[in-house]
């Protein structure tokens, strides 16, 4: 049987790796990063400048988990990158070994148990929660089931205080013409399911408090998912007189991130009653705002937050009848890149920038508060440069050179795919 290597992108590096050996053998180029369970062999490797994850499963799995998860990026949704697929490897006495799925390895995110022993209390929970669901009902407004949704399947990128989710195991998801309601409520019982278990495992593992409900917690997943589904699908009846209510009901939605594609509103036969029906496209309206105007591409919190600090430093400085793109680069060059510059180096890996900046204007508020004034950007950002980052524990990898050479850590996929043992502004202070 023949070496074969499909990738979207040719790497040369890829065709020297010890393909012959399983990948619980591989030391070379393994990456030292957090794990978690899991019932596949997985492996972070860094090959040059690029990072990949490598998983091993049977062929056919392979094949159509790299297609699921090319055909979910296609449809923007958070996923990780999909690269190629190895088959037709032997070991050394021409046994047949299994396939290899690659992925390129999602900066900044962790598996679930990595957020807690990094110091995420119990109370973000709910913070938790919300990303999780908030990734479930995009899948499900995409007419994907999941099938095995769990923290373990998903890895978590700081967001503006908050949490984005990334879906990382595609194996049992599926693609269809038309998700029917009880696919969505098996979804929601499985994932249910798994997260109660999930929270057990971080009570005996002493993540989190031993007070922690985790009923509650399941509660308010179910709670969540059907809110959110709601506001994103449920038509909604009321009086021709009230026509507001329509841009109001899509200034909700954009609230939520949503962009509304088009509105189906009938009336009724004499008049007097408007349904409206909207049909919801997709996550990132601030994302998309904020990458029009700055370039930025960012998390949907952080988008909403950093805009906020441009509309702030829009009306410090009476810019409000100036072109917008304008003011946004001049926010750009004076304010925001300033202020992420005063990082050095070494305590760049400990968070992204977006999210820096985000700390930044929250430290900022809190020494407001304490000094009973505003204070300056850049004064704030020294300080909590200088007191509060370098407390941060490092959520990026560690630069080349610090490989793990041969030591058996590697933070693939996400836990689930992890082999391992049983308020203020940057508007200048007056």
């Amino acid at each position: 049987m023949a070496l074969r290597i499909v990738a979207s992108r040719a790497d040369p590096g890829l065709y020297t790796l010890p393909w012959h050996l399983p990948l619980e053998q591989w030391s070379e180029h393994v990456v030292a990063l957090p794990r978690g369970l899991s019932r596949h062999v997985v492996r972070i490797i860094r090959l040059g400048g690029e990072v990949y994850a490598l998983k091993e499963t049977q062929e056919p799995i392979a094949w159509r988990e790299h297609a699921t998860l090319r055909d979910l990026r296609r449809m923007d949704l958070p996923t990780v990158v999909p690269h190629g697929v190895v088959t037709g490897r032997v070991d050394d006495e021409g046994d047949p070994l299994p396939a290899v799925l690659i992925t390129r390895h999602l900066g900044h995110a962790m598996p679930y148990r990595t957020l807690f022993s990094h110091g995420v209390r119990a109370d973000s929970l709910p913070q938790v929660v919300d990303a999780l669901v908030v990734l479930l009902v995009r899948l499900h407004l995409a007419d994907f089931y999941w099938g095995d949704v769990s923290l373990s399947n998903v890895l978590f990128r700081r967001n503006a205080g908050a949490f984005a989710a990334y879906l990382v195991d595609a194996e049992t998801g599926e693609l269809r013409d038309e998700l029917p309601d009880r696919m969505r409520e098996y979804d929601l019982e499985v994932g249910t399911a798994n997260v109660f278990a999930e929270l057990m495992d971080l009570k005996a593992g002493g993540l989190v408090d031993h007070d922690t409900d985790e009923r509650h917690v399941i509660e308010l997943i179910r709670e969540r998912y059907d809110d959110l589904w709601a506001e994103l699908t449920a038509s909604e009846q009321f009086d021709v007189t009230e026509m507001w209510r329509i841009e109001q009901r899509v200034e909700r939605l954009n609230d939520l991130g949503f962009d509304v594609e088009e509105l189906d509103v009938v009336t009724d036969w004499d008049g007097a009653t408007v349904r409206v029906q909207p049909r919801v496209v997709e996550l990132g309206h601030h994302c998309r705002e904020l990458r029009d105007l700055t370039g930025l591409d960012v998390e949907d919190n952080q988008a909403r937050r950093l805009l906020n600090d441009l509309a702030a430093f829009t009306a410090f400085f009476g810019a409000e009848g100036e072109d917008r793109m304008v003011v946004a680069s001049t926010w750009l060059h004076e304010v925001y890149e300033p202020v992420l510059a005063m990082v050095p180096p070494e305590l760049r890996g400990k968070l992204e920038g977006p999210e820096i900046f985000h700390e930044i204007l929250e430290h900022r508020w809190f020494l407001s508060e304490r000094a009973g004034a505003e204070q300056g950007i850049l004064e704030v950002a020294r300080d909590y440069v200088d007191t509060v980052l370098p407390r941060r524990p490092d959520e990026a990898l560690p630069a080349p050179g610090g490989e793990a050479g041969g030591q058996d850590e590697g933070l693939l996929l996400g836990e689930g795919d992890v082999d391992a043992p049983a308020a203020g502004s940057s508007a200048p202070a007056e």
